[in-house]
């Protein structure tokens, strides 16, 4: 039965051979001992749309198998150039490579095919961050001078008698304070419509209590729910609840 084919199903000359070896079943290496370079000509002649300009190739390709063949005819000639491919095995590695790449493409297809039954999560709507706080009314360095006065007040717990045996055992007192706790008696102290910053701080507090007290302090800043207002650089620093904007400004 004969082939019918056009040579524009095939992607050039290699494709067209690689489909007459697989048509044999045949292993790429025994193309020149089987009927697949005479079929390979006799199709390239017999093609129905055999355009010069677009067939190049497979008259190139029909060309260097008739003279593979012919040289497999005659009496091989030692060689010259060492350093020269033969045309025989340039042909079976371009064939080899040829196949791995399709091999390739068809396996990159059926991911696509597969790929194309999948059903993907849109990404989640994430809100936005809040807003950076601006320290309106106070600079940094009057709330770090705050903060380091309240930091050097002697607490309680650490007052001793002048002479002791810092070797004696001793009790240590586990602190129980936490940002949201302390977070929530600041929002019952901010009821009354201010106060001032050494007011959210007990009169001789832990190293551990300023710390989780300054820690929900910029927690409500950083969420709205006070701002701080000072006036002059070494001035109190007072406390308000909500945003600044919330506030009524003071007629001048």
């Amino acid at each position: 039965m004969a082939l019918t084919f056009q040579l524009k199903d095939f992607d050039g000359p290699l494709d067209l051979l690689l489909f007459l070896i697989n048509k044999e079943k045949l292993d790429i290496k025994d193309i020149f001992v089987s009927q697949i370079t005479d079929q390979y000509i006799s199709l390239v002649r017999s093609a129905s749309d055999l355009d010069m300009d677009e067939a190049t190739d497979f008259l190139v390709m029909a060309a260097t198998l008739l003279e593979i063949k012919s040289r497999a005819m005659l009496p091989r000639p030692p060689k010259v150039d060492e350093g020269e491919e033969d045309p025989e095995a340039a042909l079976i590695r371009q064939l080899e490579e040829y196949k791995r790449f399709r091999e390739t493409a068809d396996a990159m297809k059926q991911f696509e095919k597969a790929a194309g039954n999948l059903f993907t999560k849109l990404p989640e709507e994430y809100p936005l961050p809040p807003q950076e706080t601006e320290l309106v009314g106070l600079t940094l360095e009057g709330l770090t001078a705050a903060f380091l006065r309240i930091w050097q007040r002697k607490p309680a717990m650490e007052e001793e008698p002048a002479e002791v045996n810092r070797y004696a055992p001793r009790d240590i007192r586990r602190d129980e304070h936490n940002v949201q706790d302390c977070m929530e008696e600041l929002r019952f102290m901010l009821r009354k419509g201010r106060m001032t910053f050494d007011e959210a701080f007990s009169l001789a507090p832990t190293r551990e209590e300023v710390v989780t007290r300054f820690l929900a302090l910029l927690e409500l800043l950083k969420l709205g729910e006070t701002h701080i207002e000072q006036e002059g650089i070494y001035g109190e620093i007072v406390l308000y609840p909500g945003r600044r904007e919330d506030t009524p400004e003071e007629n001048e």
